[in-house]
């Protein structure tokens, strides 16, 4: 089990969470003014007199609605708990999710029984036993999508479970079975022996719009279940913040509906109270909620679940390319006069796209005539596909548009379903427009800077701080493969290029950096 079941914190932000001895008091300010004179307060002041029904009744509609809807949902909102045993290695797991262990000293004892931790905290309780792993205790939330028992979470959530206690809307405590799960996606199902539970409908996260009203329900903090808050979707489509693995499928809902630490896998509903989401996680500094939370799209969990359902586990479409988003700076270089579209970077050998035919540089448009937005669009799309799907992807090639079909492989840990992100004596090459120190790619560099065979063109050296290339997030270990789309196969070929630019003028570079190709616009130092 992963224990961020408690957390939905990226590990690059996490903060260890304790909870508070008792529940913060809430300062209410008053509102009614006091006149004083001689004595103390005057005879005349008044009570303000409360408002009318007819005052207030557009706020007082809103009220009701939001009741109504709350009470439809609710229902079908579950708390999940989870026991595992897991040692200290488990804290980093490779899908970039934030890794957190409740410590049961930070819990106030009469919190403990809803962590499976006891209510005395006795001397020697929770004492492990020699030579086992210590037993792992976390929480998060669930929401029921089927009367006959299946509810939908987090893959973090329940991630290497030995138990799974389902909290039902009326107190009623099952054993859940994990049914399957998908790391790539972070959804999992869960089963519980149950039948006419209620369960929430789907509801289309494509028609979402930034301003919509959402609810965000579940289980903040463990204990606080069956909460609902309210806010906006701020934004659509945003790509999985602070991942560290570029296949991570974006297409995130981003809303201010105060999510925190055990809403992991909580319904986010729409104003209808359809399933528009699984809340996943927040962007924060401190560990709680800061006003920017994420969660999956319906579209993108419900295929997953559906999968799981029928076959108990997932398998998700590749195509075997690595992508930047069509932006206002880069799309000059590509002959494009609208910011749309997904840029290839880079051409997996073997892959899917290289027997298609399709090259660096390539814009993809369309896929199977639904335009494309940008390459977050494009991977939520080619992840939720089938393997052996046959698509046709519209592309521009130098300016020209052309038709490509491609048939999807199947994606696994080792291939990418489509991510969106000196001279032979080691003598340096060096670009004063960029601010950096260049190598060609020598077999010793290639071997130190653990440099594929394939990846051709100057490795980067050194960057000087300040320097546009510092600000294009160039670095020492990546390779300068490409000047305005012209191949380049040394350092003093890099350098030749950049320096043949106009001044003034921005330079797109094809980088290889950490494993993947990204295109980058850089603006030169003139000179």
């Amino acid at each position: 089990m992963s224990a961020t079941t408690n957390s939905l914190v990226d590990k690059k932000n996490i903060r260890r969470f304790a909870l508070p001895g008792s529940l913060a008091a809430v300062a209410v300010l008053g509102s009614a003014m006091a006149f004083h004179g001689m004595g103390g307060v005057h005879a005349g002041a008044v009570t303000a007199a409360a408002l009318d029904d007819q005052s207030v009744s557009s706020l007082s509609a809103l009220d009701q609605d939001m009741e109504r809807l709350a009470a439809r949902v609710t229902p079908a909102v579950v708390n999940v708990a989870v026991t595992s045993r897991g040692g200290a290695e488990d804290d980093d797991d490779s899908d970039g999710q934030a890794q957190q262990q409740i410590d049961p000293s930070q819990i106030p004892p009469q919190l403990r029984q809803f962590f499976g931790l006891g209510g005395g905290g006795g001397r020697g309780q929770g004492r492990m036993q020699p030579q086992q792993q210590p037993l792992r205790h976390g929480v998060g939330s669930g929401v029921i999508i089927s009367s006959d028992g299946y509810i939908i979470t987090n893959n973090h959530v329940v991630e290497g479970a030995t138990q799974i206690k389902v909290t039902l809307h009326d107190r009623r405590v099952l054993t859940g079975k994990v049914l399957g799960t998908d790391k790539l996606t972070d959804i999992a199902v869960i089963k519980v022996d149950a039948h006419d539970l209620p369960a929430i409908s789907w509801g289309d996260s494509g028609k979402l719009q930034p301003g919509q009203t959402v609810l965000a329900f579940g289980s903040p903090f463990g204990v606080l279940q069956f909460s609902v808050t309210r806010g906006i979707v701020s934004a659509v489509n945003r790509p999985a913040p602070f991942s560290s693995d570029a296949r991570t499928p974006g297409g995130l809902i981003q809303t201010d509906a105060a999510v925190n630490p055990g809403n992991s896998g909580g319904p986010l509903v729409n104003a209808h109270g359809e399933l528009v989401g699984i809340n996943q996680m927040i962007a924060t500094n401190s560990g709680s909620f800061a006003g920017a939370s994420f969660a999956i799209p319906s579209s993108t969990a419900k295929a997953i679940a559906d999968q799981i359902i029928k076959t108990g586990s997932v398998h998700h479409g590749y195509l075997g390319i690595a992508m930047n988003d069509v932006t206002p700076e880069n799309a000059q270089f590509f002959n494009l006069t609208d910011a749309l579209g997904a840029i290839v970077s880079q051409v997996s050998p073997g892959s899917p796209a290289a027997s298609a035919g399709m090259k660096n540089g390539d814009v993809i448009t369309s896929i199977n005539g639904k335009p494309v937005e940008n390459g977050s669009a494009l991977q939520v799309d080619v992840a939720q596909m089938t393997p052996g799907t046959k698509i046709n992807l519209g592309i521009s090639r130098s300016g020209q548009h052309q038709s490509v079909n491609v048939t999807l492989g199947e994606y696994n840990k080792d291939k990418e379903v489509a991510s969106n992100d000196g001279d032979g004596s080691g003598k340096q090459g060096n670009s004063g427009k960029l601010g950096v120190a260049m190598s060609d790619l020598t077999p010793d560099i290639r071997q130190q800077m653990n440099i594929p065979a394939n990846v051709n063109g100057a490795a980067v050296a050194q960057v000087r701080p300040g320097s546009p290339a510092e600000e294009a997030g160039l670095q020492p270990g990546d390779v300068i493969m490409e000047v305005n789309r012209k191949a380049t196969a040394s350092a003093d070929q890099v350098a030749s290029n950049i320096k043949a630019s106009p001044d003034g003028k921005n330079v797109l570079l094809l980088v290889w950096s950490n494993g993947g190709a990204s295109y980058r616009v850089v603006t030169p130092n003139a000179g």
